[in-house]
């Protein structure tokens, strides 16, 4: 038996996204939020969250609030909020275009 404390944060991101996809593998949701679960990941597990999205898409509408680039890439719309005068926000929205059966019907990041 391994105690969680040794184990380092990617380990435990890891096996909180496994616990949670086989959650959803037994009882699927419409809709699902991340919020940064890809943030102590490094990149070969980066890639395997990603895949996860992926399967995670067929059955679940997805968003994914992150900062890493490589996760943005799986997505089909981006958003962002950016503030170019102080004190205003302002919204901003890229549809990435790519072959439908390349990346997931419903994953936004």
């Amino acid at each position: 038996m391994v105690n969680l404390n040794l184990l380092s944060g990617g380990e435990k991101a890891l096996g909180a996204l496994a616990f949670l996809m086989a959650l959803f593998s037994v009882r699927p949701s419409p809709f699902c939020l991340l919020d940064e679960v890809d943030a102590a990941l490094d990149e070969p597990n980066v890639e395997r969250f990603i895949g996860l999205l992926r399967e995670l898409a067929a059955t679940t509408q997805t968003i994914v609030i992150t900062h890493n680039p490589r996760t943005m890439e799986a997505g089909d719309i981006l958003y962002g909020v950016t503030m170019e005068e102080p004190g205003v926000s302002r919204l901003v929205s890229v549809a990435l275009a790519q072959e439908p059966s390349a990346r997931p019907a419903a994953v936004e990041a």
